[in-house]
């Protein structure tokens, strides 16, 4: 089973960057899509971004497009997630996730799932 491990969270002020990483013990054709979600207090859990760790075609959620950059490295299976501009409403828990994932922005589509790691943005 792939496991997970998120790290790269803290807290920062809005208009500051911040980089996830999340590093997978390995890459399988069951994981081929890596995903980040977040979480904020009384909220659902809302798609991020994805990244297919072959082709390395990407996805956004509408609420990060143009701030937020998802990446992998193939060598170190690790993807990120470079953040700029954050804003306070950015302040979530974020999780890292793996899965086949036809519908990526479906959180139901993954099979494995990271910690999670704390991100707050303060005004």
């Amino acid at each position: 089973q792939v496991q997970l491990v998120e790290s790269g969270g803290g807290l920062v002020q809005a208009g500051d960057s911040l980089r996830l990483s999340c590093a997978a013990s390995e890459r399988t054709f069951s994981s081929r899509t890596m995903a980040w979600f977040r979480q904020a207090p009384g909220k659902e859990r809302e798609f991020v971004a994805a990244i297919r760790w072959s082709s390395g075609v990407t996805s956004y959620g509408e609420s990060v497009k143009g701030r937020f950059t998802i990446s992998r490295d193939n060598a170190k299976n690790t993807v990120y997630l470079q953040m700029n501009s954050l804003k306070p409403e950015d302040t979530a828990v974020y999780y890292c996730a793996a899965g086949f994932a036809v519908r990526e922005t479906q959180a139901n589509e993954y099979s494995r799932w990271g910690q999670g790691t704390q991100v707050t943005v303060s005004s």
